[in-house]
């Protein structure tokens, strides 16, 4: 296996609040607290005071959501219940047959720095939070599979719901498997990827046991814990949390919108806009998640307005009815949890820059922001075109037409490259010579002359793309090598690991694939990693 590693700067898609939390630090320090690294988690491990009971409630149900868990996972779940004991928490929505594959890289991420900070002499042990209160079934009802022409086709799944409905408690009523069976078959592992698709999907599933399933598989020789935040025991746990935000909302509003500020008079974005009718929460009613908007002191959903009394009253009477808001989310984990390390993306991450200030106020401590490991996977195919156009991965990371002048260029005749090369430098020279003789002739020349000497410099380049484009036209090769490049490795003009299913890699490379790749995980290198395989 060989590893080709790529600045996070050098890819599309990256926030440049990412890319500074990552490479410099000093710049977004105001913005979170802890750089990202192992050396700090110690500092973070001191202010991290669980309450006993709260521990003890906590291990108990994650106990009840990881039965029939291996061995590794009730060793993990027997440190967890020691005081000293932190957490590296990756979480993800409950997307079909396992989300998209950066998801596997995310939990191995928490994985590997968990073992990390264990060896260090800080006890950790990985969780990865199941996003199943999330309401937008939209983003978790389809999977895009690696079809056996080598692109990626949507397979989308059929499941009824209500708008606003909690996505892992959403019914699948075809859970799409012989499609998937069929698109996966000729893939050299199907056979692998298919006993996992059925062990997960087959029968009636919702899409977070499927999605709890899946990883419960893959996983299994790791220690993860799994983590439902619906479950009764764990909202009632998480309840002082939210009763504390809704007594201070104004305050932690005010905060916000103030970071907003910050971030942007710093050149950042905002990953929420933050305005006067923003609210914090959630409300459950009839199994509906409805957005809270602050109103005149109150919070209205749809016709109907609450008070900050009537939202404590049922907190404390029904805690599962209130659900935390994007940038509240978190700080609700991370007070269920001992976290000493959260690992993120680059979204994620611009979440947590806004939500600090949320966690300064309501937690008095804020985990450390990780990025999580990110790939891109090379079958011997992609390889030998890569090498045959002299091409690299990162060169492919661009629209399907760049890609195709890129190869078209390669494949014009050697003898005709090197002649259109040679003289097109050539007659450049020579008009920076004339242009220089009639400066020193007449100053007034020297403009008009530059003006000729760029019309015939694009004129020349114009007959080199056209030599180009013609290659390409009489290579049928060399049309399929630029198919299925860009279908391989940016498909949809994104990031392989953004677009493919955890379960098409498995089909590909196999179940082993998952301990390659926890191999190659380097917590202290935050670089996109090339893997040949």
């Amino acid at each position: 296996m060989s590893v080709d590693c790529l600045r996070l700067t050098e890819l599309p898609g990256t926030w440049p609040l990412f890319e500074d939390l990552v490479y410099n630090y000093a710049r977004v320090e105001r913005f979170y607290p802890h750089a990202p690294s192992l050396e700090a988690v110690r500092q973070v491990a001191s202010e991290i005071h669980l309450d006993a009971h709260h521990r003890r409630a906590l291990v108990e149900e994650l106990g009840r959501q990881n039965v029939g868990g291996n061995k590794p996972v009730s060793e993990n779940l027997d440190r967890l219940a020691d005081s000293k004991t932190v957490v590296v928490v990756a979480g993800q929505q409950v997307g079909l047959y396992g989300g998209p594959v950066f998801t596997l890289y995310k939990v191995l991420t928490a994985v590997k720095c968990a073992a990390e900070l264990t060896r260090l002499g800080t006890p950790a042990v990985p969780v990865f939070w199941l996003a199943t209160e999330d309401h937008d079934l939209e983003e978790v009802n389809h999977t895009w599979v690696l079809s056996p022409e080598g692109s990626p086709y949507r397979l989308v799944v059929e499941a009824k719901a209500q708008v606003g409905k909690a996505v892992g408690s959403i019914s699948i009523d075809n859970t799409g498997l012989e499609q998937f069976e069929k698109l996966s078959a000729e893939l050299p592992h199907a056979a692998e990827a298919i006993y996992l698709a059925r062990k997960a999907y087959a029968g009636t599933r919702n899409f977070g046991s499927g999605f709890h399933e899946i990883y419960k598989q893959l996983l299994s020789r790791f220690g993860v814990i799994l983590l439902n935040p619906m479950q009764p025991a764990l909202r009632s746990l998480s309840a002082p949390l939210l009763r504390h935000a809704i007594e201070c909302a104004p305050d932690l509003l005010e905060s916000l919108q103030q970071r907003g500020y910050e971030l942007q008079s710093n050149g950042y974005h905002q990953q929420v806009h933050v305005d006067k009718s923003t609210s914090l929460f959630f409300h459950f009613e009839n199994g509906i998640r409805t957005a809270l908007k602050r109103n005149n002191g109150s919070y209205r959903a749809h016709s109907r307005a609450y008070s900050t009394q009537d939202l404590l009253k049922i907190l404390e009477s029904n805690p599962e009815d209130i659900s935390p808001s994007a940038l509240l989310r978190p700080v609700v984990q991370d007070s269920l949890l001992p976290t000493a390390m959260l690992v993120a993306g680059s979204s994620e991450a611009a979440y947590l820059g806004q939500s600090s200030v949320i966690y300064k106020r309501l937690l008095s401590r804020m985990p450390i922001v990780m990025p999580r490991a990110s790939f891109t996977v090379l079958d011997e195919e992609a390889c030998e075109l890569l090498e045959r156009y002299s091409l690299s991965a990162q060169d492919c990371f661009v629209p399907k037409k760049q890609v195709e002048a890129r190869i078209a260029a390669a494949i014009v005749p050697s003898e005709l490259r090197k002649s259109m090369k040679l003289n097109s430098d050539s007659i450049g020279t020579h008009l920076q010579d004339i242009i220089a003789l009639l400066s020193q002739f007449d100053k007034t020349l020297e403009t008009s002359c530059n003006l000729s000497r760029r019309k015939i410099e694009y004129q020349l380049s114009k007959i080199e793309s056209k030599v180009a484009r013609e290659s390409l036209q009489r290579s049928k090769d060399a049309q399929k090598a630029v198919t299925r490049l860009t279908n391989y490795l940016y498909p949809n003009q994104n990031l392989q690991e953004r677009v493919y299913g955890v379960l098409s890699f498995v089909a590909k490379f196999g179940t082993g694939f998952v301990d390659r790749i926890e191999e190659q995980i380097q917590p202290d290198c935050p670089d996109h990693r090339v893997l040949t395989m």
